[in-house]
């Protein structure tokens, strides 16, 4: 049985990435992306739709996206889907796919050299396999770390 979880998305961030560090000292980066589409129904009516996709970096990756993305930056992110669950402090459980980033590339105005210090790619680029459960943290994933307590939201 063949397997695949690769997922390729274009959008633009909602809000500036936030930029933590794990107990490891590994960086993190969390964001979410908007992706639009726009279709028409078979009445005539043109339709739009948002998606908005919650994003994590790891390591270098997540430095450079704390450092040159904000709010509005348009961006290609290459990754995979990893689903995780969690109870709220108030016992209720909760879940949430979100997309590891596995490569990311700048697509709007990136200051000179954004990439070229973590990379040999064009500047913009930024490509690094995100760290395995073992790799973080002696096992620790992100889906280890502790929820947000602000609306049983995840921890990012």
């Amino acid at each position: 049985m063949a397997n695949l979880n690769k997922v390729f998305l274009i959008g633009n961030l909602t809000r500036d990435p936030e930029l933590r560090y794990i107990p490891s000292g590994t960086a993190v980066a969390t964001f979410t992306l908007a992706t639009g589409r726009a279709y028409t129904l078979a009445s005539g009516e043109k339709k739009e739709e948002t998606c908005f996709i919650r994003c994590v970096a790891w390591a270098r990756q997540a430095e450079l996206c704390g450092e040159y993305l904000s709010k509005g930056s348009p961006i290609f992110v290459e990754g995979r889907l990893q689903s995780r669950s969690w109870e709220t402090p108030d016992g209720q459980k909760r879940s949430m796919i979100e997309v590891v980033v596995q490569n990311i590339q700048f697509l709007g105005k990136v200051p000179r050299g954004a990439a070229d210090s973590a990379t040999e790619e064009p500047a913009g680029a930024v490509r690094e396999a995100a760290p395995t459960a073992g790799e973080v943290a002696g096992g620790a994933d992100v889906a280890d770390l502790p929820p947000d307590t602000e609306g049983g939201e995840a921890p990012f």
